[in-house]
C-alpha cells in the first residue's frame, strides 16, 4: 500500500485542548495543584483569622474524602488518610494560589461517624465542626463527600440542617458522590436524582478517582467559587438638564 504524500491533500489536525490557550479545566486543576499545607488546629480558636475564600471538605469516615482531595490536587499525600478512620481529629488548612500568591484556602475537616471512636469524642467533634460551619466568616463553600452506595446518612442530614441558613444566605454547597465507579449506570442515575432532591439547592456531582470521572467538573466549580466575577458598579443616575425654555414659560 502506498501513502499519499501530496501536500495539497493534507488536512491539518484539529487543535487539541491545551494547545495554546488553556482550557478552563486545565486552569482549575493547575490552581488546585498548588495546594500546600498551611496549618493544623485541634480546636476552632486555634485557626488563624483569614479574609480569603475558604472551601471546606467534610464527610463521614470512609467516604473517600482524602482520596478526593488528593486526586483534585494531584498530590498523593496532601490529605492524610488514617489507617484507623475517625482518628484524624484536626482541622487542616491548605493554601491555594499560583506564583506564591495565596488566593484561597482548602480546609480538610475530620471525618465523622466512625463507630470505633468513643462517644465523647464524637460529640466534641460534632460541636467543633458545627461551630466552624456556622461561625467561620470567610467560609465560601462546603463540599460534602458521600458514598452513593449508602446515600446520605442521619449525620449527613444533621450537617445539612446546620449549614442550611448559611446556604440560603449564599454559601456555596456541593455533594460529591464518591466511588461512583462501583455503581451501574442505572444506579448512578437514580442516586444522582435522589441526592439532588436532598441537596436543597446545592450542586451534586458523580466522582471516581479510579475512573477519573467528575474531576474536571468539580475542579472548575471550586475555581468559580474562589474566583467569582467582579461585580460591576452601577453608573450613577444622571438627571437630564432642565430645559431653559420650559423654565422661562413657567
Amino acid at each position: 500500500m502506498t501513502t499519499n504524500t501530496n501536500s495539497n491533500s493534507f488536512t491539518p489536525p484539529a487543535p487539541k485542548a491545551g494547545d495554546g490557550e488553556k482550557t478552563p479545566a486545565a486552569i482549575a486543576l493547575g490552581w488546585l495543584h498548588t495546594a500546600k499545607f498551611l496549618t493544623t488546629a485541634p480546636e476552632l480558636h486555634f485557626l488563624p483569622p483569614l479574609d480569603l475564600p475558604e472551601i471546606a471538605f467534610v464527610g463521614r469516615s470512609n467516604a473517600g474524602k482524602s482520596t478526593c482531595i488528593n486526586t483534585l490536587t494531584q498530590q498523593k499525600q496532601l490529605a492524610f488518610a488514617s489507617k484507623k478512620p475517625g482518628r484524624t481529629q484536626h482541622i487542616n488548612l491548605f493554601a491555594l494560589g499560583k506564583q506564591g500568591v495565596t488566593d484561597a484556602i482548602l480546609t480538610d475537616l475530620p471525618g465523622y461517624g466512625y463507630a470505633a471512636v468513643p462517644k465523647q469524642d464524637k460529640i466534641r467533634w460534632q460541636q467543633v465542626m458545627a461551630n466552624y460551619l456556622i461561625t467561620r466568616k470567610n467560609l465560601t463553600g462546603i463540599v460534602l463527600m458521600c458514598d452513593p452506595r449508602h446515600g446520605l446518612t442521619e449525620l449527613d442530614e444533621i450537617l445539612l440542617d446546620v449549614i442550611r441558613p448559611r446556604v440560603q444566605e449564599g454559601l456555596k454547597f456541593l455533594i460529591i458522590l464518591t466511588k461512583s465507579d462501583k455503581l451501574t449506570r442505572s444506579e448512578a442515575t437514580k442516586i444522582l436524582s435522589i441526592t439532588k432532591l436532598q441537596a436543597g439547592g446545592g450542586d451534586v456531582m458523580l466522582f471516581s478517582a479510579t475512573k477519573r470521572k467528575g474531576i474536571d467538573d468539580v475542579a472548575q466549580l471550586l475555581w468559580k467559587w474562589a474566583h467569582p466575577p467582579a461585580k460591576k458598579e452601577k453608573a450613577p443616575k444622571v438627571e437630564p438638564p432642565e430645559d431653559p425654555a420650559a423654565t422661562e414659560e413657567s
